[in-house]
């Protein structure tokens, strides 16, 4: 009896005392445990800093018990690198569903599962993405296992990308085609949030996807417009717009959001230009280059920010200033006969300075699709220019510079001003006052000169023709002045754009028609070449007037014909070429084979745009297996969990 009243004694007493007192820091780690019951703590996870919520719950939904446990997990693993993995497709949002199970939802201590419907759509659209690297769907992303139907009271963890839902006036545009747009400043993530339901509205012409990320690692997101999204046409040609290049010059930026909203509006609406603009040309708008620099201008806030603050990246570097060099080149061959001055290649020394990721990223951006016309929006005057921007002579700093296509350049720089209200504005005592005896246009290099710039890069390296259009003396206004801005620029960027088929175009194959890769398109008199695409189809910017064009491949012959482009015609002439085959290469055929363009060791073609910008080794060839254990070539992603590499990502065989 004695016995069992002692036992009974301890039992009580260890029920009655006191919960181990919590120590500073372990709350916010997920490591205490009050009273046996789990309460919401902070979110403290890199990777997930950005999801809708702001308190979790531990144990999560895979039973990991605190935030370290999570940390060193493979699932948290899988989960940071899954944007490089897949480069760039479904992220954020897989990111963010993943977030939802590693760090649920919780609200007054209790842990809300992410919605099941939400995971079945990103499964169903991201799953190809899987299968085209050889990886099985994660299994905690098993929507039956882990997430909850509506009726349980879910909750859906990308409502963030597509904007909030309490805004009534954006509900009415999934239903009645509207061009509804707000004027107002767009951080990172709401610029992120309204590419994607802009995207989302017009899903049968617009897609976005990401070109790279910047150094902090933000994705360069682009829109993209076209009636098959995704996918180079025959014969179609290809547009971009690029803004906020530098992250402190902000109206560009705004103006292409304002700009996809508009053109996915008037198109559901049969606006006729808009649908023949889509209808014909492939249309890529990058709103920022530059998101980690332009963070860094929005903390000083609109109509305080100066001239230097958020300019340039978080490497300190100006975007606009590290390109290669290709102008000085051309300036040193221009007295060789045989030289060629367009398409060249990345010099070997250019690598041994510091290139900055994002200059990385729309450089093989440019590599990848046959751009052929651009701008880039800029702010701090109100002026239109043109290459070259580095002057001819190195020590003139406003020097004339002209280009081969000097004329070209000149139509349309003048397109753009011509319908800008105030770029055309006979009135000195405005901003951009001092150019109007110029028209409001200017080649870049008697402006000032400088190197490395993105548009002489274009024209020398590409087919495609960039101007540079500064839209303001003021490089971040106040929002009540983004409407004056979109009311001046929304005619002459739409003007532009239709730039883009101006001169000729056509296809080079041989007699049995197929095409001609690489073949050499030739202007009389103008020396400087554009190459046709993969598919044969090429597109040649000229102005008015009469030529001889001619096209040449290596081992075919050289075909020439004349052309008259009227000065009313607004479209581009077509102008077809069947090439015959040769036995032997022509002699005096211009220096270096098209082929050799890329084909000498280039950097450029092994960097990968969307890697954690710390990561420096080589990875093995996506798609094939290594070679000293078959396991897939991310494999080695994982090689620091020793024994808990997650096996379950691997596809039973």
């Amino acid at each position: 009896m004695l016995l069992r009243l002692l036992l009974f004694l301890g039992a009580l007493v260890r029920v009655t005392e006191p919960a181990p007192r919590c120590e500073p820091g372990q709350e916010t780690l997920g490591q205490c445990q009050t009273g046996g019951k789990a309460k919401c703590v902070d979110i403290t996870l890199g990777s997930c800093g950005d999801v809708p919520y702001t308190k979790t719950m531990y144990p999560n939904l895979l039973d990991q018990k605190s935030r370290e446990v999570v940390e060193f997990s493979s699932e948290y693993i899988l989960m940071s690198v899954l944007h490089n993995l897949l480069q760039g497709e479904c992220n954020p949002d897989l990111r963010l569903l993943s977030c939802s199970i590693l760090a649920p939802q919780c609200e007054k201590d209790k842990m809300i599962k992410p919605c099941r419907h939400v995971c079945e759509n990103l499964r169903k659209n991201c799953l190809p993405a899987f299968d085209t690297i050889d990886m099985a769907w994660p299994y905690f992303l098993d929507c039956d296992r882990f997430f909850a139907g509506e009726e349980e009271g879910c909750f859906d963890p990308l409502a963030k990308l597509r904007g909030e839902p309490e805004l009534a006036e954006e509900d009415l545009l999934v239903e009645v085609p509207t061009t509804l747009i707000q004027f107002t400043h767009h951080s990172y993530y709401k610029m992120v949030s309204i590419l994607k339901k802009t995207a989302s509205r017009c899903s049968h012409i617009a897609r976005t996807y990401s070109i790279g990320r910047s150094f902090e690692g933000k994705d360069l997101f682009v829109i993209e417009f076209s009636t098959n999204p995704g996918h180079h046409d025959l014969m179609k040609p290809e547009f971009k717009y690029i803004g906020n290049m530098h992250g402190n010059e902000v109206v560009g930026k705004e103006l292409l959001i304002y700009l996809a909203q508009y053109l996915c509006s008037e198109y559901l609406l049969g606006n006729p230009r808009i649908q023949t603009l889509i209808n014909n040309t492939r249309i890529h708008l990058l709103p920022s280059l530059n998101p980690d620099g332009y963070e860094l201008a929005a903390e000083e806030g609109a109509g305080y920010n100066g001239w230097i603050n958020g300019r340039q990246t978080a490497q300190n570097l100006d975007l606009n200033r590290n390109f290669p060099d290709l102008t000085s080149e051309v300036y040193n061959r221009a007295g060789l006969r045989w030289a060629r001055l367009d398409h060249i290649p990345i010099p070997q020394s250019y690598w041994e300075g510091k290139v900055a990721p994002e200059t990385k990223a729309v450089m093989k951006w440019m590599r990848a699709i046959p751009f052929v016309l651009s701008a880039s929006l800029h702010g701090g005057e109100l002026v239109v220019t043109y290459p070259y921007d580095f002057s001819r002579h190195p020590l003139e700093e406003k020097m004339f510079s002209p280009t081969p296509d000097e004329k070209m350049f000149r139509l349309l720089a003048k397109a753009y001003a011509g319908a800008h209200p105030i770029i055309s504005d006979k009135s000195e005592a405005r901003c951009g006052g001092n150019f109007v005896k110029r028209g409001g246009i200017i080649n870049g290099a008697q402006w000032y000169s400088f190197t490395g710039g993105m548009a002489d890069f274009n024209y020398l390296h590409t087919n495609c023709f960039e101007i540079t259009l500064e839209l303001g003396c003021d490089k971040f206004p106040l929002e009540e002045e983004l409407y004056s801005a979109w009311h001046e620029n929304k005619e002459a960027l739409l003007t532009f754009m239709e730039m883009v088929h101006r001169g000729i175009k056509g296809i080079v194959s041989d007699k049995f028609g197929n095409p001609i890769k690489n073949a050499r398109i030739s202007v009389k008199g103008i020396r400087h070449d554009v190459i046709t695409a993969a598919d044969g189809d090429y597109w040649r910017l000229l102005p008015p007037g009469r030529y001889i064009i001619s096209a040449h491949a290596i081992g075919y012959s050289k075909v020439m014909k004349r052309v008259t482009l009227p000065a009313k015609m607004k479209r581009a002439g077509r102008v077809d070429f069947a090439l015959r085959s040769l036995d032997t290469r022509p002699k005096n055929f211009l220096w270096g084979p098209m082929e050799d363009i890329y084909e000498r060791y280039d950097p450029l073609e092994y960097f990968d745009p969307h890697a954690q910008h710390a990561q420096s080794e080589p990875r093995e060839e996506r798609g094939q297996p290594t070679r000293h254990n078959e396991k897939p070539w991310w494999w080695s992603y994982f090689s620091s969990l020793g024994q808990h590499k997650p096996v379950w990502l691997l596809k039973q065989r």
